[in-house]
């Protein structure tokens, strides 16, 4: 687990010090140097072009992963890695094409409920086509086990530059016009700046030479284009059927509430970008010990990290709008609930890289597809009804249903459960803890109420965990720290 450990413990710094960037713009500077009107637009356009980025991708940012170290000369690992380039341009080309040539439609249909939908289409094409490309330039850095740059990448960077932006929207140097275009322009820098590391790391020789096992290539990442776009339709496809039910500021509501709860899945995210590799190593050798080992371990260390960052969102969320202007606040529910799905996932470890890596992927996919479009239906029933918690019923239903096939899949194909006696004693320490805290109140300013509120909770949470020894992993971590500070 050296690798693993090193890597997560680097990528989950990276990635939580790029989330309290993004939380200060979202919850500070969108909503306070913007109207909610154009923040919304800014979420529906990112939101629409994740939705669209498995598909302009290819799935080769997956395949990649998948068969990469099963080519084990520099001639196949060149011809693999050659296809792997230009795949997506098979997809992008006539979408783009068709995209030109229906444009007034796709526009219409897109601005039904907002007009202005229709002016920022084709920002979400190109912006899918540098979401995608990333994606393939960081999958291409991490099969040579170099994750922790790909991470800042992802997780750091385009945000500080969104900053840098909306500073410089609110000191008149940018229109909101300019400013929307400077992001996508972001998220393009972002990629141009990926592939020169990727190729830093292994430049690309092009060579058309045949590849063994092509056709289950090809298959494979056919096929993937469902899982990836599963995957981002569950997690996206909320924030753009609001654009189609309600006006275009609760979309901004709405993100808002999911952005404060998808910090729960930091560490999931941060796992996964080295557990991916490692898993589908482990698959490819076959070594069924080890990749039950790793399953177990990267479960419970995942539940038991998200269990603490769970309660500290839940338990100090009422102070925590104080802080936002009052037209946010009706997301209390949407952050409950999300919340608790994104907890949900933790428990998976790496459930999603076991089933994406190996060869029973077609009936995940299958699988995957007709939850995609449970997740369209509750949608359509919930968001008329209830509006923003209807979206975030609907989500919740939809992940939870999803995550449970998941487990019980492996487990019928590879005999494992990610579960240990310590996942439940977790659980308890999770139900305990809400009990103890949620009523805890303090007459101070709301800063100093979460501050003070959230060093009791981890305190009392990581001190049962490491005396206890939940996690052995995580014990460990935490010994070589105290030793590091002579404690």
């Amino acid at each position: 687990m050296g690798i693993v450990i090193s890597q997560s413990i680097k990528n989950t710094v990276i990635t939580y010090l790029g989330f309290v960037i993004g939380a200060i713009n979202v919850l500070f500077l969108f909503t306070n140097f913007l109207s909610d009107y154009y923040f919304g637009l800014i979420t529906f356009i990112l939101s629409t072009a994740n939705i669209m980025m498995p598909i302009m991708a290819f799935g080769v940012q997956n395949t990649i992963i998948k068969f990469y170290s099963s080519f084990k000369t520099r001639q196949s690992q060149n011809s693999f890695l050659t296809l792997m380039l230009f795949l997506p341009i098979l997809i992008i080309i006539p979408v783009g094409l068709i995209g030109y040539f229906s444009f007034d439609i796709i526009s219409h249909w897109l601005a039904k409920e907002n007009d202005i939908i229709g002016d920022y289409v084709y920002l979400i094409f190109i912006t899918s086509i540098a979401f995608a490309y990333f994606e393939v330039f960081y999958s291409w850095s991490k099969v040579q086990m170099k994750s922790v740059f790909g991470n800042f990448m992802k997780e750091v960077f385009h945000r500080i530059c969104i900053t840098i932006l909306l500073f410089a929207l609110y000191l008149n140097y940018l229109t909101v016009n300019q400013l929307i275009f400077s992001i996508v322009g972001v998220y393009i820098l972002r990629m141009l700046i990926m592939k020169i590391y990727a190729f830093s790391l292994r430049f690309p020789v092009i060579k058309f030479s045949k590849i063994n096992g092509l056709s289950s290539i090809l298959k494979y990442t056919s096929l993937i284009i469902i899982a990836g776009s599963v995957a981002n339709v569950i997690l996206e496809i909320d924030k753009f059927m609001l654009g189609q039910y309600v006006a275009i500021e609760n979309v901004a509501y709405y993100g808002v509430a999911v952005y404060i709860a998808t910090v729960i899945g930091v560490p999931y995210r941060s796992l996964h970008q080295i557990a991916n590799p490692l898993t589908a190593k482990y698959l490819n050798e076959k070594n069924s010990i080890e990749l039950e080992n790793f399953y177990k371990k990267s479960s419970l260390n995942l539940f038991i990290i998200s269990g603490l960052i769970f309660l500290l969102i839940i338990l100090n969320i009422n102070e925590l709008y104080k802080l936002i202007p009052d037209e946010f606040s009706g997301g209390l529910l949407v952050v409950f609930l999300i919340s608790f799905s994104k907890l949900i996932d933790s428990i998976l470890g790496n459930n999603n890289a076991i089933l994406f890596n190996s060869n029973y992927y077609r009936m995940v996919l299958v699988l995957g597809a007709f939850l995609a479009v449970l997740t369209v239906l509750f949608n359509l029933y919930f968001i008329p009804k209830y509006g923003l918690n209807g979206a975030a019923f609907a989500s919740f239903i939809a992940i939870f249903i999803y995550n449970a096939a998941k487990i019980w899949f492996v487990h019928a194909k590879f005999r494992m459960m990610p579960f240990t006696l310590d996942t439940v004693k977790t659980f308890v320490l999770i139900l305990v803890s809400i009990g103890v805290f949620y009523f805890w109140d303090f007459s101070f300013s709301p800063i100093i109420n979460i501050i003070i509120k959230s060093l009791i909770i981890t305190l009392f949470y990581g001190l049962i965990v490491y005396f206890f020894r939940f996690s052995e992993d995580i014990s460990t971590i935490i010994d070589y720290l105290l030793k590091k500070v002579n404690i």
